[in-house]
């Protein structure tokens, strides 16, 4: 039966709600069948409508605000709309296949009255493709002056709420004001998106949670999401309370964009420090595993539109205001900076290392002017104010003590400054200065650079011979998202005024040759990794990062923001003790293989020695005379004898084969192999404990294992690195492996692995005792040994084996075909199997206390 999917907007396009003309054919696709997409032409759709879907590809873009500007005509009271030229949201389109339809989604800059919304919302999405979500404004207040702007805003750039003069606390009403609106916008994404074709980009971090909402409701939505702003150190990101929600947030996309390799890493180490999760570069893309999903990282900065700027520059308006700024300052050396007015943005330090420029160099002395032009403060708070009068106070000062009548050295535009007066103050400019103590990427040097490579017109009017060489210098903090990129560029640490001055000093007296050579360098790079550039880029990468969407099964589970989704094979599935018990009854001959740690005890716990549950259950299997029962593990074979002697006819394989007995009255074999090369290793092992805290040796008769799970998880992993490439070096022509594991770096024997345990058993057991049900269950990566040693036995020659059941223990990517979800479930399985060779139901609780008769 046909059903409409999220009716408010399906509603109001197809005029249920209001009296308005039936919208046109090319208004994007609604769902209104599971799978089937159809334009919506009128208030009811044909057959004929139902069954042609649209192929046009499609982008859907959510950001905070639309890319559109509003005002209201003060003569008629009606709405008037146009799109916003400087936007990315608008911009990014360039990068895009021509024939993909790109719908926006996000607020507007105005407020709407409820009553105006309905009509609004109609010609938004008829004539700009826009969905607008109208946030009521209590909570678009708090959402984003409060939250986003007041506390996420300043952690991102480094500033802890200390006092109430630097940032508001965290205040967990703000909180819910900020999920509340994420989860407007999700519900906006929800009416227009079919999850099957389309493609979602988010942007920034306003709307971080909104993947969660998504990815609870479509499994398998191709998302993608970009943070324009910085990611900041571990240290800072830590302290704020909802650090997880966001992270899993985020990890619910397919791919996570930022500006700077600083960012995507500070974003890593937050994963790996908080969420335990692993993270490698997978042929030149970095990739995290979580819960079999693999969340792409993305590192590329924004370019601009050069086309944009270009078509600017022509405007004979910029000549004029080009040619009038060149003749107020002729003679003069014009430093040029264009900044928001915010606390991150360094313009009083700027203003001192001019001040200290002109200290140190008079000769600069009615030579010099820094003209700072001021864009509108995007918030309104008492840290704006207090660096708005601050500027204004450096800048008196400076004017007062080194200017006179007819010459300032700073000039501030405190005003709204129109595109078409930045760029001729750019075209004029012979450095640009730009001192921000931390941004996300700043693209003023890029549009600098562009505007002094100028155009014919602009030229002409300046008086520039078409022959002569362009140049620009630019001196950047090297704080900022762009300065990587910018190479040929001088950069400082804005906070240390005489490297400031100096670097002014060096840019403006550079030799002529010296500023054409990085002028054209960093034009070409400009040029070439435009806006354009970059959403193409990020978008052929997102649609990678979907491709294998359908090739696993999905399960979602957490609540409310802990929500993820477990991808797995689809052959991958939970070992059903039904199904595992009613095969057990049909054979004759039993093998069963067991881990240890992370299996029947708890990996968490502190006591590894086995329960009496686990005691009672292992027995009960060993005295049924059709099994033969193994424990295999890496621990040492005088700790696992010591902890399992109660079992007198369990199997043990310790140090992963190394030691081998078949029951406790057995004597225990052991391998033959060289262990001369544990010499060199314990110096080298001891060398790295010594400089890893947190790190210990754990001796073996066989080998030697390095742990570093109590040291810090990076330091930890980058010296566990280190020492696998050292061993690997000094034990080249020695009889050893080296494997790294979960928090270990392990030296062996060669030839001694779990999954040769498991193919020297078999081999040894007589054709008569030939197993016809083999089953192995471990939850590490050593028990993977086993898991293919088993399945190698699934050949046609091994015709009489009937049951072979391989499980891991944890919803993973494994070799097994099943899993179990923890020690509980493995012990409720091994209950119900013991059960059926006693005929006896065993009493078992919730709680995994489990007791079987005395008999046994």
């Amino acid at each position: 039966m046909a059903s409409r999917s999220h009716g408010n907007l399906l509603g109001l396009v197809s005029g249920d709600i209001l009296d308005i003309p039936c919208t046109p054919r090319n208004l994007p696709r609604v769902m209104t069948v599971p799978g089937i997409i159809s334009d919506m032409e009128g208030r009811e759709s044909s057959d004929e409508d139902v069954g042609a879907p649209v192929v046009r590809e499609r982008k859907i873009i959510v950001a905070n605000m639309l890319p559109v500007n509003a005002s209201k005509d003060s003569e008629t009271g009606k709405w008037c709309f146009t799109l916003d030229e400087d936007s990315i949201l608008l911009q990014l389109k360039n990068g895009l296949a021509p024939n993909t339809e790109v719908i926006y989604i996000g607020s507007l800059k105005v407020d709407i009255d409820t009553n105006e919304q309905d009509e609004v919302s109609q010609r938004l999405l008829k004539e700009f493709k826009c969905v607008p979500t109208f946030l009521p404004q209590e909570l678009q207040k708090n959402y984003y002056h409060g939250y986003c702007k007041q506390y996420l805003w300043p952690l991102f750039h480094y500033m802890l709420p200390m006092c109430p003069d630097h940032g508001d606390r965290f205040d967990r009403s703000l909180w819910q004001t900020y999920v509340s609106a994420n989860k407007i916008f999700a519900d906006k994404v929800m009416e227009v998106i079919n999850p099957e074709d389309d493609y979602v980009w988010v942007h920034d971090y306003h709307l971080m949670v909104l993947p969660t909402f998504l990815r609870k409701r479509f499994y398998r939505v191709k998302l993608g999401f970009f943070l324009h702003s910085p990611f900041p150190s571990s240290e800072i990101y830590r302290t704020l309370p909802v650090r997880d929600e966001i992270l899993r947030g985020l990890l619910n996309c397919d791919l996570v964009g930022f500006h700077t390799f600083d960012y995507a890493r500070h974003f890593l180490s937050c994963c790996s420090r908080m969420l335990g999760l692993d993270y490698a570069s997978k042929r030149g893309h970095i990739g995290l595993d979580y819960f079999g999903r693999t969340v792409y990282i993305k590192i590329l900065p924004i370019g601009i539109h050069l086309g944009h700027i270009t078509s600017v520059l022509d405007l004979p308006c910029t000549s004029v205001k080009a040619k009038e700024v060149q003749e107020q300052y002729k003679g003069k050396k014009v430093i040029v900076g264009i900044d928001d007015m915010d606390i991150f943005k360094g313009i009083s330090l700027k203003m001192l290392a001019v001040e200290h420029l002109l200290r140190q160099n008079p000769e600069f002395l009615g030579k010099l002017v820094l003209i700072q032009i001021i864009n509108p403060a995007r918030s309104s708070g008492k840290d704006v104010q207090e660096t708005q009068r601050e500027t204004y106070l450096i800048a008196k000062r400076i004017n007062e003590t080194y200017g006179s009548t007819d010459y300032k050295p700073i000039v501030i535009i405190d005003r709204p400054v129109p595109r078409f007066e930045k760029s001729a103050y750019y075209a004029v400019a012979e450095c640009c200065l730009v001192n921000a103590v931390r941004d996300g990427m700043n693209l003023v040097p890029y549009k600098y650079i562009v505007c002094r490579q100028g155009t014919p017109a602009l030229d002409e009017a300046l008086g520039i011979k078409p022959d002569t060489p362009h140049t620009s210098m630019l001196v950047v903090s090297e704080f900022i998202g762009c300065s990587p990129s910018l190479s040929g560029a001088i950069r400082v640490n804005p906070w240390d005024m005489d490297a400031v001055a100096e670097a002014l000093n060096l840019a403006l007296t550079m030799p002529i040759t010296e500023k054409q050579l990085r002028h054209e360098k960093h034009y070409k790079y400009v040029s070439s990794h435009d806006v354009a550039y970059w959403a193409k880029s990020f978008v052929q990468d997102l649609e990678r990062a979907c491709q294998n969407h359908y090739d696993k099964r999905c399960w979602g589970f957490g609540l409310g923001l802990s929500f993820r989704i477990v991808s797995l094979s689809p052959s991958f599935r939970k070992l059903n003790v039904d199904y595992i018990v009613s095969a057990y009854r049909r054979t004759s001959r039993r093998l069963i293989f067991l881990d240890y740690d992370g299996t029947l005890v708890s990996q968490s716990g502190m006591n590894k020695c086995p329960s009496p549950e686990v005691i009672s259950v292992l027995n009960a299997l060993c005295n049924d005379p059709k099994n033969t029962v193994f424990i295999v593990s890496g621990r040492g074979r005088n700790q696992l004898g010591e902890w399992l002697s109660p079992c007198q006819l369990l199997g043990i394989a310790a140090e992963h084969g190394y030691f081998l007995r078949w029951n406790k009255a057995a004597d225990w074999e052991c391998n033959t192999a060289e262990l001369d090369w544990k010499e060199i290793v314990e110096p080298i092992m001891r060398s790295y404990t010594e400089a890893t805290d947190g790190s210990s040796i754990e001796p073996k008769e066989s080998g030697l294992v390095w742990h570093h799970q109590d040291a810090d998880p990076d330091f930890g992993s980058w010296q566990a690195m280190e020492l696998m490439d050292h061993l690997e070096n000094v034990l080249a022509n020695e009889p050893a492996a080296v494997t790294r594991g979960h928090n270990i770096v392990e030296v062996k024997p060669q030839g001694v692995s779990k999954g040769l345990v498991v193919e020297k058993v078999i081999s040894m057991l007589t054709d008569d005792g030939k197993p016809d049900f083999l089953m192995c269950i471990g939850d590490d990566r050593s028990d993977e040994d086993m898991f293919e040693s088993l399945l190698k036995s699934s050949t046609p020659s091994s015709a009489k084996l009937s049951e072979i059941l391989c499980c891991t223990v944890g919803q993973k990517p494994s070799k097994a075909k099943y899993y179990l979800d923890d020690t509980t479930d493995v012990l409720r399985l091994l209950c119900g199997i013991a059960a059926a060779s006693s005929n006896q139901k065993p009493r078992y609780n919730s709680h995994a206390q489990v007791s079987f008769e005395s008999t046994f």
